[in-house]
């Protein structure tokens, strides 16, 4: 029997035990790896090389949804479960714009746990709750908020979305540059475009950016 690795991702130490002793429970299923940060999920991923990855929307670092672009794009054939406390039609068509094939609410984990690896698995997508709604629906809308955002974040590069949580994070200039491994001048010039292109004229105006759209946690 092929050994099913599966590679879990929650800043949350109890929440991975809690998932760990769900999936070890299935036979030729194994938990190859744990990251408490999306970056070290994904510098994990590109070394194992993981079937499935269950990832956490809101991370450290980097969230969810940025860990997994870089993941889908180092190893295409690693599928992605997104989990959230959250559910709305914006987070959705994150979700599946970043290449994640599964969605799941972290209320419903210990009920479709085992059903979404299953699926994902054989490379098949799930869903559940309003995300399927809004599948089924025809279509996801954004409105509001949710619109303008949107439209800001797609002026920003991969580079500037990682500064964006980072500075939401209260990371200075100077710490942004080392976790980045790039010069200050850099992060600070960065953060200037970042401002101008989202029309900022705060850090509390890229916080509470990020945490509407989930790229943070309070």
């Amino acid at each position: 029997m092929k050994i099913l690795k599966i590679l879990l991702a929650d800043d949350h130490s109890l929440m991975r035990r809690g998932l760990r002793s769900i999936l070890e429970a299935q036979p030729g299923w194994q938990v190859c790896a744990e990251a408490h940060t999306g970056r070290e999920a994904v510098a994990l991923a590109m070394q194992l090389r993981p079937d499935v990855v269950v990832l956490d929307v809101c991370m450290p670092e980097l969230n969810g949804i940025e860990a997994t672009r870089q993941i889908r794009k180092a190893s295409p054939r690693t599928e992605v479960l997104i989990l959230s406390v959250h559910e709305s039609d914006h987070l959705v068509r994150e979700v599946i714009e970043a290449g994640a094939r599964g969605y799941l609410l972290k209320s419903d984990s210990d009920r479709e746990l085992v059903a979404a690896i299953d699926s994902l698995a054989r490379h098949k997508p799930f869903f559940t709750g309003r995300a399927t709604e809004m599948l089924l629906g025809g279509g996801i809308s954004d409105s509001g908020m949710a619109s303008q955002d949107r439209e800001a974040g797609q002026r920003l590069t991969a580079r500037e979305r990682e500064i964006v949580q980072l500075l939401a994070e209260g990371k200075t200039s100077k710490e942004v540059a080392s976790v980045l491994n790039i010069s200050t001048k850099t992060a600070e010039t960065h953060r200037a475009h970042i401002m101008r292109k989202l029309e900022f004229h705060s850090v509390g105006e890229i916080v509470r950016y990020a945490v509407r759209n989930q790229i943070i946690d309070l």
